[in-house]
């Protein structure tokens, strides 16, 4: 077997050499569990914060379970955006093993800046919602502290769980 064949496609079982985008066990944990995941921690986020924000007492019920399934879709869509920017910039050959917390940390600073400038747009330029007197505000930001938080805490969480399997390493089938 051609050396440099095995070195670029890992063989059937994948392997240290893999890139991640074309190793399926990257695929089964980011299909598998970090999407899933990241939906779930969203969707409960999103559910909890809804009192830093006036659509709490000035929308209807079926209003609000519209944001709520808006603002998760969307924030699922952040995520995996994040993470795959991240893969692309920081993960290297060997990944989860080596690099997980760099590509986390990546992924989230990616999320957060995301966040802060969607935040100000949408609360400052736009109007599209404004917090309610509750919200923590960043002062020079001009944003929710929520959201912000949000992102600092689920994408690295999110990535570990995902990225780990129960005996604390990447999938144990590789």
């Amino acid at each position: 077997m051609d050396h440099r064949k095995h070195l670029i496609d890992g063989g059937a079982a994948g392997g240290a050499g893999v890139r991640w985008y074309r190793d399926r066990a990257f695929r089964q944990a980011f299909f598998g569990r970090y999407l899933p995941g990241i939906a779930i921690a969203n969707l409960v986020w999103e559910l909890a914060q809804l009192p830093l924000f006036t659509l709490w007492t000035e929308a209807s019920r079926g209003f609000i379970a519209y944001a709520v399934f808006h603002c998760t879709v969307g924030d699922v869509l952040i995520a995996a955006s994040a993470l795959l920017l991240a893969m692309c910039l920081a993960a290297p050959l060997g990944f989860p093993e080596r690099g997980l917390v760099r590509v986390a940390v990546v992924a989230t600073l990616v999320a957060v800046a995301y966040t802060a400038l969607s935040e100000w747009l949408n609360t400052q330029v736009r109007a599209s919602w404004t917090y309610a007197p509750s919200m923590p505000v960043v002062p020079i930001l001009n944003v929710g502290l929520a959201p912000l938080a949000q992102w600092l805490v689920l994408p690295p969480a999110v990535v570990a769980a995902a990225f780990r399997s129960r005996q604390g390493s990447f999938l144990a089938s590789r």
